[in-house]
């Protein structure tokens, strides 16, 4: 075989591999925590159904770090439309903690929407996540 004939196979080979999906890259910062104890819990989705727990949800990105290091990235993250929820998990017990349904440790979400009682509705976390690098600055906002 010629190489001339094996660079024309190789190529057509190459075009019949499926094309690689855009990614991003997502990088988190979170900000205005009250201690660097415990951990953060960050879930990442696409579903408004599982949102803003990630509960049952089977592609979710989930990420847990220590608070003293609040700069997140997900890579290779999957091109689409996001909403993320972060809690300051202090005592790190893996589970958000609450009195009377009122949360005792920090939350917090992207694009930093407002609420009071409850999570924001999805529709006002959500961002997207373009091909290439996309941030999201995340204030943890506590209520006891």
């Amino acid at each position: 075989m010629n190489i001339a004939r094996a660079i024309i196979i190789g190529g057509v080979a190459l075009a019949m591999l499926p094309a690689a999906a855009p990614v991003s890259t997502l990088t988190v910062e979170v900000d205005q925590l009250r201690s660097s104890k415990g951990l953060l819990q960050l879930c990442l989705t696409r579903d408004k159904t599982h949102f803003p727990d990630c509960q049952d949800d089977p592609e979710a990105f989930r990420r847990t770090v220590d608070a003293a290091s609040p700069h997140i990235t997900f890579a290779a993250l999957p091109v689409g439309d996001y909403a993320l929820s972060v809690v300051h998990d202090e005592n790190a017990n893996s589970r958000l903690d609450t009195f009377a349904g009122i949360p005792r440790e920090g939350v917090g979400f992207s694009r930093n929407p407002r609420f009071t009682f409850g999570p924001p509705k999805f529709t006002n976390a959500l961002f997207s996540a373009s091909q290439g690098a996309v941030s999201q600055r995340v204030k943890i906002k506590y209520f006891l």
